[in-house]
C-alpha cells in the first residue's frame, strides 16, 4: 500500500461508469447514475425492474447456464412488470460458484478474478468486467460519502485487520480494504494478519503497537476488515495491563465478515463497539458494521443505530429453509440478494447461506427509508467457508 495516496484519489471513485451496451442495458445505466444511496418509491421501484430485465436478457443470450435456467422455468423468463415479480426471479446458489466458473463475458474483458476463501477450503471464483469493478466501488464510495467518510484530507494511519498483500493473493476481502484505504490518504499501514513467506500469521502484538503509536501521534486512524482479530487484540490489551487509550475521535472502525469458526469466542456487536469505545476512544457513530460477498459485491453499511440498510441498486428477498417460499418482514430465513450490477456473471439474483429477517425503515428509527436487515447466522458451514472462515483458521494455528 503507498503512503502518500494523493487527497484526490477517493474522488475517482465517484466518477461516472458506462455500461458495455448503452442500448441493451439504458435502464441498468440509469438506476446506477442515481447517486443517492437510500432511496425509495414507486418510481424506483418501477426502474428497478426495469433494469433487472435488462439484466436477466442480457445474461440470458451470453451464458449458456443462465440461458438454460432461464429458459427451463417459463414464468420466470416472463418480463417483470413490479417488484412484487421479483418473486419469481429464478436465482443462482452462491456455493454454485464454488465449484463452477461462470461468465457471461469474453476471457479478454475479465479485468480481475476474486476468490471467496483463503488457505483452505471450497473458492467462490469471481469474474468482473471493467463495469462490474468499477461499478461496484463506485456504490461503495457513495455510501461512504453520504455519511462524510469519503476524501477527508487529513492523512490517516490505517490497521487493517487482514490479510497483508502478496504476489498472487486474490481474495476479495482483501481487495475491498486495500481500496477503501484509498478513501483517506495514507499516513502508514499495519496488517493484522502478516504474510510470513508461507502464509499468513495473526500478529496481536504487532496490532497492539500499532494502536499504542497510534494514540501517540494523534492522527485519525481507521480499523478496516474482520471483527474477530480486532476483539482479540482488545482481548490481548486487557491481559497486558494497558490501560485505555485515546484515538483522534476522527477514527473510523468498519468491519467485513463475521466471526464464524470462532464463534464460541464471539461477543456481541453492542459488547464488542463498547469495549472498541472504552478500550480506544471510538465514538459509537462511527464504529460500523458493512455485509457483502464476492458472489454480491454491493455493500450493505450499517446505519447511525447499526442496522443494515439495503441500498438504491439492490433488493433482499428472504426464502424460507425448508420450501424456499419468500417470508415478509420479521421472519427468518435465506437471503436472496438481487441487483443488476454485475454483467460479468449471472449473479444478478444469488441465494446466500446466511439466515436474515428484514424489516421495514419505520422498525429502525435512523431516518433512511429503505428496509434493513439482521444477519442470524449461516447454514452449512462446513460446506460454505467464507473469507472470515479461512481467517479464523489461523487463530487456531491453522494455516
Amino acid at each position: 500500500m503507498s503512503t502518500t495516496t494523493p487527497v484526490d484519489l477517493a474522488s475517482r471513485y465517484l466518477e461516472p461508469v458506462q455500461v458495455p451496451d448503452p442500448e441493451a442495458l439504458a435502464h441498468v445505466q440509469r438506476l446506477f447514475d442515481v447517486a443517492e444511496p437510500y432511496l425509495a418509491g414507486p418510481e424506483l421501484d418501477e426502474l428497478f425492474v426495469r433494469a433487472m430485465n435488462e439484466s436477466n436478457a442480457w445474461h440470458a443470450a451470453r451464458s449458456p447456464f443462465f440461458g438454460k435456467l432461464w429458459e427451463s422455468d417459463p414464468a420466470a423468463r416472463r418480463p417483470l412488470e413490479s417488484a412484487a415479480d421479483l418473486a419469481r426471479l429464478p436465482f443462482v446458489h452462491a456455493n454454485f460458484f464454488k465449484a463452477h466458473e461462470i461468465v457471461s463475458i469474453p476471457e479478454q474483458d475479465v479485468r480481475i478474478r476474486l476468490t471467496s476463501s483463503g488457505t483452505t477450503g471450497q473458492k467462490s471464483q469471481m469474474f468482473f468486467d471493467d463495469w462490474t469493478l468499477r461499478n461496484g466501488q463506485r456504490i461503495v464510495a457513495r455510501i461512504f460519502d453520504s455519511y462524510g467518510w469519503l476524501g477527508e484530507q487529513e492523512p490517516v494511519n490505517y490497521l487493517l485487520t487482514n490479510y497483508q498483500p502478496r504476489p498472487g493473493l486474490n481474495l476479495g476481502t482483501s481487495f475491498t480494504d486495500e481500496y477503501l484505504a484509498h478513501f483517506a490518504p495514507v499516513r502508514s499501514a499495519e496488517y493484522a494478519l502478516k504474510h510470513t513467506g508461507s502464509g499468513h500469521e495473526f500478529d496481536p502484538f504487532g496490532c497492539v503497537r500499532a494502536l499504542l503509536r497510534f494514540a501517540e501521534e494523534g492522527a485519525p486512524v481507521r480499523i478496516l476488515g474482520f471483527p474477530a482479530f480486532l476483539s482479540f487484540t482488545l482481548d490481548r490489551m486487557r491481559e497486558l495491563g494497558l490501560p485505555p487509550i485515546r484515538l483522534n475521535p476522527k477514527s473510523l472502525v468498519v468491519f467485513g465478515g463475521g466471526w464464524k469458526a470462532n464463534a464460541d469466542r464471539q461477543v456481541t456487536k453492542p459488547e464488542l463497539y463498547r469495549r472498541i469505545h472504552e478500550q480506544l476512544g471510538i465514538p459509537d457513530e462511527r464504529i460500523r458494521d458493512g455485509f457483502g460477498a464476492v458472489e454480491h459485491s454491493v455493500l450493505y453499511m450499517e446505519c447511525a443505530n447499526h442496522h443494515l440498510h439495503v441500498p438504491t441498486w439492490s433488493r433482499l428477498m428472504v426464502r424460507d429453509v425448508r420450501t424456499l417460499r419468500p417470508l415478509g418482514h420479521g421472519e427468518r430465513g435465506y437471503a436472496q440478494f438481487i441487483s443488476p450490477y454485475i454483467t460479468s456473471v449471472p449473479a444478478q439474483s444469488v441465494l446466500m447461506a446466511d439466515l436474515v429477517s428484514q424489516h421495514g425503515p419505520e422498525e429502525c428509527g435512523c431516518g433512511l427509508p429503505t428496509p434493513w436487515f439482521t444477519v442470524h447466522g449461516r447454514a452449512a458451514l462446513s460446506r460454505n467457508r467464507s473469507c472470515a472462515v479461512a481467517a479464523a483458521e489461523l487463530l487456531k494455528g491453522k494455516s
